[in-house]
């Protein structure tokens, strides 16, 4: 995915990203992605942790900070240093958005709180990730994803019925889902911004991404006292839907969301008396027979190669699909066609294969220009072109370690 000469959709947006690791940050890759000018802005000294999270490379930056920073400038800057104030004082009369997820009252204390920066720029919007959001009583407290998995009530739902919560999945779940929901709120923001002329505060809790997902819990627990536990691959509303084991030892995912699906599944597993009025053609017949019907399922699959499973499900009408490791997914021809995964050339680190952007736009495509560049790799050319300053006045702020 190279550079397109149609304008993108947020091209002329400039971001300044002030945050750490993965959650506001993440929020700026997607913009980024999409056009916006986006300008991570990280300490002199230390720089964002992200850069030493996951797997070293060679030019001493992790795979992560390559994937995710891709697409952004990066410049020093000492936000406690008078100097550095001043200058982001002066970044920020030419910007849109500001991406920062500090503890809340961090910025405030620093003399940068939101408010005073809109007096410098009125339409400024301001996206605000933190563990706990920037009210209530755990405001102030620290928080990562797990914890957000875990307070926002998606890590009590994973895992299987008898043992311990686990982590849905190996990944920050919460951070990027928060990244997503920012990236939606700055947009919704920048809409009123230019309707009104004036500029918000875009506030998420970390564990807020993730307990939006949790589809009816909340108005089942209200209504009825209901506490949803955990049940491994299944769900409570729908049988069969889940996970089961072919013959050669892959899993793949049945989904059963309507009577009419179990029905074409019992007759392309050669069962069609299962859907008979007098045994499983109601979904509530299916969740009081819970055991017995994904046992009937399981003893199908294991006499199935995924192959033959899968084309009994296609000429059925089913859905259904792998459960893929990464390199099943390298090694699918979907993918590839849909070219989900893009390989480009790092002047740094070699040829790198990122996933694509998402969503995928027909007229105005998203690009991926470069991976997540070095530390204060364009802080002079900022300087220069953004603030007008000089050679020497870049020099002595460097002296000085402002930048």
């Amino acid at each position: 995915m190279t550079e397109t000469a149609r304008p993108q959709p947020m091209a002329g947006v400039k971001v300044l990203d002030i945050a750490t690791f993965l959650a506001a940050p993440f929020a700026g890759t997607i913009l980024g992605d999409f056009g916006a000018t986006v300008l991570k802005i990280e300490h002199p000294a230390m720089g964002d942790p992200m850069r030493a999270f996951g797997t070293p490379t060679e030019c001493g930056d992790t795979l992560a900070w390559l994937s995710e920073a891709r697409n952004k400038q990066c410049m020093t800057l000492d936000l406690r240093h008078p100097e550095g104030a001043a200058l982001f004082r002066r970044l920020v009369a030419q910007s849109d958005v500001l991406l920062e997820n500090f503890r809340p009252g961090t910025l405030e204390k620093w003399g940068l709180s939101p408010d005073s920066l809109r007096e410098i720029n009125p339409k400024l919007v301001v996206l605000r990730v933190s563990a706990y959001g920037q009210t209530g009583p755990k405001r102030g407290l620290p928080g990562f994803a797990r914890v957000a998995h875990g307070f926002g009530g998606l890590s009590y739902l994973a895992g299987e019925a008898d043992g311990p919560p686990v982590v849905p999945g190996s990944t920050s779940l919460a951070d990027y889902l928060s990244g997503i929901w920012g990236a939606v709120g700055v947009l919704m923001a920048l809409r009123v911004a230019e309707r009104t002329g004036r500029g918000q505060d875009v506030d998420i809790g970390l564990y807020e991404s993730v307990f939006r997902l949790l589809d009816e819990t909340a108005p089942a627990y209200a209504r009825n006292g209901t506490v949803r536990e955990r049940m491994g691959a299944d769900v409570p509303t729908v049988v069969p839907h889940g996970h089961w084991q072919t013959k050669e030892g892959r899993w793949v995912a049945i989904a059963c969301t309507s009577d009419k699906i179990f029905a074409r599944l019992a007759h392309g597993m050669g069962r069609p008396e299962l859907a008979a009025p007098d045994r499983y053609a109601t979904t509530k017949q299916r969740i009081a027979g819970r055991a017995e019907v994904n046992g009937i399922v399981a003893d199908w699959a294991a006499t199935m190669t995924m192959e033959e499973l899968g084309a009994a499900c296609d000429a059925a009408e089913v859905p259904w699909g792998p459960i893929n490791s990464i390199a099943d997914i390298f090694a699918d021809p979907h993918i590839a066609e849909r070219g989900n995964l893009l390989r480009i050339l790092d002047e740094r680190a070699g040829e790198l294969v990122l996933p694509a952007p998402v969503p995928r736009l027909t007229e105005t495509p998203a690009t991926l220009r470069h991976a997540g560049r070095g530390r204060g790799a364009d802080t002079d050319a900022v300087l220069g072109e953004w603030l007008g300053l000089a050679l020497r006045d870049i020099a002595a702020l460097r002296g000085n370690g402002v930048i």
